[in-house]
């Protein structure tokens, strides 16, 4: 094999189909349009999902699933992030003062990711097992 012999597979090359070029072409008139009709003009093809009047399917089908609304004032923060905070007593208002969480939040888990090693009293916030093993574990307290 030599690099100039090289060529292309038979029929992988095509040269362009020019339409309407007359009768002789064999696309000559409508230029394989066909006769009227919406896809025969000059842009007929309309928007994406027009079906012709008709209800579109998206439209016709109905809306599933929805958006929690308690996702807009609750939160989870790490154990890693009470870890950086320098109070030694956690709520809610000091986790708005320190702003690991935003001022709209209502209520707050405690999950276990990251490390705690200092005490800590938690007050007011939800604790997950993992979360509550790793306090206690450090010398910390949960007031409920």
């Amino acid at each position: 094999m030599k690099l100039n012999t090289i060529k292309p597979a038979d029929g992988a090359k095509t040269s362009r189909t020019r339409v309407g070029r007359g009768i002789g072409s064999g696309l000559g008139k409508t230029a394989g349009r066909g006769h009227k009709g919406q896809r025969a003009r000059k842009g007929g093809r309309g928007k994406i999902g027009f079906e012709g009047g008709q209800m579109p399917i998206q439209r016709r089908l109905p809306k599933r699933g929805f958006g929690s609304r308690i996702s807009l004032v609750s939160t989870e923060i790490r154990l890693s992030d009470i870890e950086r905070m320098s109070e030694t007593e956690i709520d809610l208002a000091t986790l708005k003062n320190a702003g690991v969480v935003q001022t709209q939040i209502l209520q707050v888990k405690l999950i276990k990711s990251g490390a705690l090693t200092r005490k800590v009293l938690v007050k007011g916030i939800g604790v997950t097992k993992g979360a509550r093993e790793a306090i206690l574990a450090a010398g910390g307290e949960i007031a409920e």
